[in-house]
């Protein structure tokens, strides 16, 4: 069997008698995956290369590409293995589901996630291509999950609709990157249930959330209003 890398980044085999349909070794994903989480928090993006992740896992190169297009893909798959599997809560109110979705965070004192997401988000800066697969890979099925919680929220009647999903969804994680940043530490569950109750929730249960303008005063109020400013 010889394999090749083609112009565009791409294993081919051209063994004749390769049998298609061959069941992916899933352990070699995750020793790869794993090999790509261990270089981004010890060397960040910019430098981790798909040539030192095969090595560290004990793998050729062309077994990443057949796996993944890039390093973009690669990263991306690993930090979507290291996080929580995201799944659709239905705990019957808002808070719970929003609980559900944001305060499975880990320990904070657990140094390695807290390095493999500074390698990530200096990567994130830099590089355009793996703004767009983490964007679309890792983002949109989050914002996706968001926007459910909160649409059965409006049909349960606990809060009107809701114009900005894509600016509340971000609250969160865009506050957890910043403390981490800021501390070198993964926030626990007790900050986001701050988060959570303190603005999020203030703000999506807030009378005029919706961009609704206050009613108008009556005709009546109105020249009471003027004489007692002119008088």
């Amino acid at each position: 069997m010889t394999q090749t890398i083609t112009s565009t980044g791409t294993a081919e085999t051209t063994q004749a008698g390769h049998a298609p349909g061959r069941k992916r070794d899933s352990s070699r994903d995750d020793a790869l995956c794993q090999a790509a989480l261990e270089l981004l928090a010890d060397v960040g993006y910019d430098r981790l290369t798909i040539d030192a992740v095969a090595a560290r896992a004990g793998a050729g190169k062309a077994t990443c590409y057949r796996r993944w297009a890039g390093k973009a893909e690669l990263v991306v798959d690993a930090i979507g293995r290291m996080k929580a599997a995201l799944e659709l809560p239905d705990t019957g109110t808002l808070r719970g589901d929003l609980v559900a979705l944001t305060c499975h965070f880990h320990d904070p004192e657990d140094t390695f996630r807290t390095e493999v997401q500074a390698g990530l988000v200096s990567g994130l800066v830099r590089d355009a291509k793996l703004r767009e697969v983490f964007a679309e890979q890792f983002i949109a099925p989050r914002k996706k999950v968001f926007r459910t919680v909160f649409e059965r929220a409006i049909e349960r009647g606990e809060i009107a609709p809701v114009p900005n999903y894509e600016l509340i969804s971000d609250i969160v994680p865009s506050m957890a990157f910043h403390r981490m940043i800021m501390t070198g530490r993964t926030p626990d569950a007790t900050f986001i249930q701050k988060i959570l109750d303190q603005i999020v929730l203030p703000l999506v249960t807030a009378p005029n959330q919706g961009g609704t303008q206050s009613p108008a005063p009556s005709p009546t109020e109105s020249p009471t209003k003027t004489r007692t400013l002119s008088s």
